[in-house]
């Protein structure tokens, strides 16, 4: 949906007021605070009196685009004056003036989300947008007419009311910056006194930290050496009483002397087990092994194994298993580890009712909960804490009758930090106990043990779909070609991908495990890490309008063909083995010349006449390498540079300076970036190849991720 709300004329100095107050009522009926309706009303009301000003009149137009959350609040301010002129370094900061032309524009693009502008000879035309906030409604195709309606209704307000409204809108920012200077210089002083106390304690804090660090180092080298070598007696007395049960033909039930002495050795032998784990963990020596598993094979597995510990029949076990839980990409084992620890003992010390084992997705999906519940002898308040210290067990009747090692729920805990998760417990004496660990849904710790390595001469391609099918759809669509998958199955794991790669595209699917990620695409568009990395959407969602609008690359409609994926890849993401080369000169003999000296396979030349077309083909074809001539009918070389350095997808393209002028020292300082200058008068074909290569080389070699 791209709705039209209102237009508000410029052609007398009220309508800049009425253009700012229309601003302020629509984001408030938008949902927007008042902080966002203030900035909104500022940034409308800058670019009206810029209109204004300079052009003698112009129009605003207030729209809403995007027909699902979060939509965008558009506002777009035209004109037909003159343009402007020195844009590149009005946008850059650069540029002074008397009358202070400029500094609203700089001004509103901080306040704006997003901020185009488009000027030339006809007119000035700036686009400014806002996403709608994550708490406000849904704005459908009725409610736009009603709003617009409604709008159109409101009787117009003067000058005196509007200087009122922006008194108080100030009245409030100074009382905001008043109440936030006194908290600074309070909490100035706090820091000052803090301050005193920290840096005397550095010096002993750092004095007890090597003692403790030599004397833990110290425990872990005993207990590893002493579990090895208690290991090998140990399991000699077992297969001893195993020996000695099959000559004496005994039952291995019997609960005689032989009985005893096994219970016994096996008892020591899981002591030392689970010793020897704990001086693993402590000494970075666990491995951790991710891979994705369901939870129900895991609860599968659970309860096939511990179903023999079920030996009394007024203790149920149950299992719950939610149907909407996704994949997890962590360590099984390690997992199934610490759910063993708690359920066995939480059989233990049930004496009677149910131990029941759940698990569930956090709020922000990004975790999954596993809790074991019973309704045993509980712990009292002042020992949760300490059962997590090593060989501690607390007092208790039934502790006496069920012994354990005390070594288990520590064990859990040193496991759980090492997944990334986090253990807690709730109990009540007498009632029963609820040990919860909290496990991140992708494993991120050893970020690029999730990316399989990219086959060379292909193009990663970051697919970020929750659906093992369409995945296993994307690998064959893509089979054969040279784009290779990388899969993530939730925004945490492609923000984890994305930390270790840099994929040459990103197709997203907008709803992932039943939530849409527009936020995740905005997210991809403003960072400056990310936004020259193309993004496709194939989504079931059909907002291709609000997709546009947020960054989207290219946008379709799942079911997604192989053509269709296929053609949008090729055209978004250069061939590395074609060199794509953009020629921007003015002269039609030499843009001939180049394109003869670089009349080969590897080069897929596109040609410019002039600044702007140069300009709109670095978008709509993205060169490897740019060929630019200093003088243009347009506009300068200089010019065309700024404008392709402060926009982050063109920014760090290489630029050859093809002339036949001399630069001045202005010049030379202005274009200190440029890869190199070859003068027109000397140039060969092996010349402007070999710094083709190099530039490109180099580009390359920098975007590596490290």
């Amino acid at each position: 949906m791209n709705g039209h709300l209102l237009s508000v004329r410029l052609l007398q100095e009220h309508d800049i007021v009425n253009a700012r107050r229309r601003a302020r009522t629509i984001s408030g009926h938008l949902g927007f605070d008042t902080l966002e309706q203030t900035r909104i009303a500022t940034a409308v009301s800058e670019l009206a009196r810029n209109a204004f000003q300079y052009a003698r009149g112009g129009l605003v137009d207030y729209l809403v685009e995007g027909a699902l959350a979060p939509q965008v609040l558009t506002i777009r301010v035209s004109d037909h004056g003159p343009g402007i002129a020195n844009l590149d370094d009005v946008l850059s900061g650069r540029y002074h003036s008397r009358t202070g032309m400029g500094l609203g524009v700089v001004g509103t693009r901080r306040l704006m989300d997003t901020f185009q502008v488009k000027s030339g000879s006809s007119g000035t035309t700036i686009t400014i947008k806002k996403v709608f906030p994550r708490r406000a409604p849904i704005l459908t195709t009725a409610g736009l007419e009603r709003l617009a309606a409604r709008l159109l209704a409101e009787p117009p307000s003067g000058p005196a009311e509007e200087i009122r409204q922006q008194n108080q809108e100030l009245l409030r920012a100074l009382d905001e910056l008043r109440a936030r200077q006194q908290d600074l210089e309070r909490v100035n002083r706090e820091l000052e006194d803090t301050n005193r106390g920290v840096v005397a304690l550095y010096a002993e804090l750092d004095e007890r930290a090597d003692h403790l660090r030599r004397a833990d180092e110290l425990k872990t080298r005993f207990l590893s050496n002493m579990t090895h070598e208690f290991r090998t007696p140990v399991n000699s007395i077992l297969a001893l009483t195993r020996l000695l049960a099959e000559r004496l033909g005994a039952n291995t039930e019997q609960k005689d002397e032989l009985f005893y002495i096994r219970k016994s050795a096996q008892q020591l032998s899981d002591l030392v087990d689970d010793l020897l784990d704990i001086a693993k963990v402590e000494a970075g020596k666990i491995e951790i092994r991710p891979a994705p598993f369901e939870v129900a094979s895991l609860f599968g597995a659970l309860r096939g194994m511990l179903r023999p510990l079920l030996v009394n029949q007024s203790v149920a076990l149950q299992f719950e298993i939610p149907d909407d839980l996704p994949p997890i990409y962590s360590d099984e084992s390690k997992i199934s580890q610490i759910l063993r620890n708690f359920i066995s003992n939480a059989l233990k010390y049930t004496e009677r009712g149910e131990v029941r084992v759940s698990a569930r997705l956090t709020p922000q999906r990004d975790a999954v909960e596993f809790a074991v519940a019973d309704t045993g002898i509980g712990i009292p308040e002042q020992d949760i804490e300490r059962v997590f210290d090593e060989f501690v067990q607390i007092e208790n009747p039934l502790q006496r009758r069920v012994k354990g090692t005390g070594l288990g729920l520590p064990l859990s805990r040193r496991l759980a930090e090492l997944l990334g998760g986090t253990i807690s417990v709730q109990s009540t004496l007498g009632e029963g106990s609820s040990f919860s660990v909290m496990i991140p849904m992708a494993y991120r710790a050893t970020r690029a043990a999730l990316i399989a390595p990219i086959a060379e001469g292909r193009n990663p391609v970051l697919v970020v779909e929750d659906s093992e099918e369409d995945l296993l759809l994307y690998e064959r669509l893509l089979e054969g070609t040279r784009f290779q998958v990388v899969p993530a199955r939730s925004v945490p794991a492609a923000e984890s991908v994305l930390e270790a790669l840099r994929p040459s595209a990103i197709v997203l699917d907008l709803r992932l495990q039943g939530e849409e990620v527009w936020d995740f695409l905005t997210r991809l568009r403003r960072e400056e890490r990310t936004a020259p990395v193309l993004v496709i959407v194939a989504s079931t969602i059909d907002d291709q309008q609000k997709g546009f609008a947020l960054g989207a690359s290219a946008y379709g409609v799942k079911p997604i063909g192989r053509g269709w994926l296929l053609s949008k890849l090729e055209a978004l993401v250069p061939d590395p083995r074609i060199v794509r080369v953009l020629t921007v000169d003015d002269e039609e003999t030499y843009r001939f010349i180049v394109r003869e000296m670089l009349n080969d396979p590897m080069y897929e030349i596109a040609e410019a006449g002039s600044g702007a077309d140069g300009l709109r083909l670095t978008h709509e074809l993205p060169p490897d390498v740019i060929l630019l001539d200093l003088r243009l009918t347009d506009m300068t070389g200089i010019q065309v540079c700024e404008r392709l350095r402060q926009d982050p997808r063109t920014a760090k393209v290489p630029i050859i300076l093809v002339t036949s002028q001399a630069l001045s020292g202005e010049e030379t300082r202005r274009l200190s970036d440029v890869f190199a200058v070859l003068p027109k008068s000397t140039l060969t074909r092996d010349s402007l190849r070999s710094t083709i290569h190099h530039a490109v080389t180099r580009h390359a070699d920098s975007e590596a991720p490290r």
